[in-house]
């Protein structure tokens, strides 16, 4: 039921734009099902950034005009999917290892509304693996200060590296991600500004006071819920 939910929460954010806006697109299966339902929306003048290189191929095939952001001023409205939703609307996303350009694309954004299916509401954050982007150079250096930090915040377990049957994952712009597996982060805050302390860290995938709102798919339709 999940990719219901996902669709259900991908048309409804669609609906929030309008003619001649600057959109950001999101990265990933939740994302995905925004573009497609934008796109079938046939808005005049949309110009619309996206987040990855997957969702430019996506967009591009729909025939959705693209732009960067060295193109616009500042962005209307950026629709992205998590990993997960927590209190707040604090977010863990990176899943898709495009979060350094979400998080560029996120806080160039007037507003930005969140889509998930109803698996993704979480009481605390912590239970999927918060992902770290890393610069590739020295990056086992990188990890091992990155397991001192959550040895600090009582995470026992050290980050490891996210690799796919093609070996190391990759960014789109070359790093690599370390993926900590919290259980639960209880100051995620403190732990955001620690990870941005460490050289060698790019970004991390705590998306905290940035989302606006957020669209849940559920069995019967979706909901709205705000920070």
């Amino acid at each position: 039921m999940s990719d219901i939910q996902k669709q259900r929460a991908g048309e409804a954010a669609a609906l929030r734009v309008e003619a001649g806006m600057i959109v950001g697109l999101g990265t990933g299966s939740t994302a995905a099902w925004f573009v497609k339902a934008l796109a079938a929306r046939g808005l005049p003048d949309l110009r619309c950034v996206p987040t990855s290189e997957a969702t430019a191929d996506l967009a591009r095939g729909l025939g959705l005009p693209l732009a960067t952001l060295e193109d616009v001023a500042r962005i209307d409205l950026t629709v992205d999917g998590a990993d997960e939703v927590g209190p707040g609307l604090a977010l863990i996303k990176g899943g898709g290892a495009a979060l350094l350009r979400e998080k560029l694309v996120w806080e160039a954004s007037d507003r930005c509304l969140v889509i998930a299916d109803a698996a993704k509401l979480v009481s605390t954050l912590g239970a999927f693996p918060l992902p770290i982007e890393v610069v590739a150079f020295g990056h086992k250096t990188t990890g091992n200060r990155i397991a001192d930090v959550l040895s600090d915040h009582d995470i026992s377990q050290p980050a490891r590296l996210r690799q796919a049957d093609r070996g190391i994952v990759r960014t789109d712009g070359g790093n690599v991600i370390y993926d900590a597996r919290c259980g639960a982060i209880h100051d995620p805050a403190r732990l955001a500004d620690d990870l941005k302390l460490i050289t060698g860290v790019v970004e991390h995938g705590l998306f905290l006071d940035l989302a606006d709102e957020a669209i849940i798919g559920t069995d019967s339709g979706v909901e709205s819920l705000a920070p």
